[in-house]
């Protein structure tokens, strides 16, 4: 069961994702609010699993917010819900702590998986936005640090897949393997990059250029 907490200040959408989650059997809807003003208070009262977070909200803007709700509660996850795919506020938005960046055009089932994949550890982006990161947010590699990275083919071929924003669900499809085996490449990869979640991990592989 994933508690989920929603910050979207458009009134009409916010009364269509509560609808949309409160209807899921394995999604607690625990409040949708229309600004993030309160969202230390409102993070340690909920004690969400996963917040679904806009951008664009009046008196303080999602991104903001998010290393607030890190900053209280590290192990819950941010799913960013926007219209903006402007490289500055993906950018923005991954270094604050978001563990996935999702466009407002994804079809509500898309939504769905990308909650239950973000909680799971993935780290879930639009195509279009998941694009922009492998184009733009890549840095010179320290001198030897590629080669020190040992990722077994399956594993480079995992990593591959979450920098192109695949959910747990379509890699375990794509590799014929299971969800639980999934899981186990990717802890595995972690160790392997020293990081400690998906974003990290593309973020990581993106700047070693380890597709290259």
């Amino acid at each position: 069961m994933v508690r989920l907490l929603i910050y979207e200040d458009n009134e009409k959408l916010r009364k269509s994702l509560k609808l949309l989650l409160s209807g899921m059997s394995d999604i607690t809807l625990l409040n949708a609010l229309p600004n993030c003003l309160d969202v230390k208070q409102d993070t340690r009262f909920y004690e969400p699993d996963v917040v679904l977070m806009d951008i664009d909200m009046p008196g303080m803007n999602g991104i903001e917010a998010v290393s607030l709700v890190k900053e209280i509660s590290p192990d819950t996850h941010v799913l960013m819900h926007t219209v903006f795919d402007d490289d500055d506020k993906i950018f923005n938005s991954l270094a604050a702590g978001a563990d996935g960046y999702l466009l407002k055009t994804a079809s509500p089932m898309d939504l769905y998986s990308a909650i239950k994949d973000v909680q799971s550890g993935g780290a879930p982006m639009s195509p279009g936005v998941a694009k922009k990161v492998l184009e733009s947010f890549r840095k010179p590699e320290k001198t030897g640090e590629r080669e020190m990275v040992d990722l077994s083919p399956r594993e480079k071929e995992i990593l591959l897949m979450l920098t192109k924003g695949y959910t747990y669900k379509r890699i375990s499809a794509e590799c014929a393997i299971s969800i639980d085996t999934t899981r186990t490449h990717i802890k595995n990869i972690y160790t392997k990059l020293h990081v400690n979640c998906g974003t990290e991990a593309v973020a990581k592989a993106i700047r070693l250029r380890l597709f290259q």
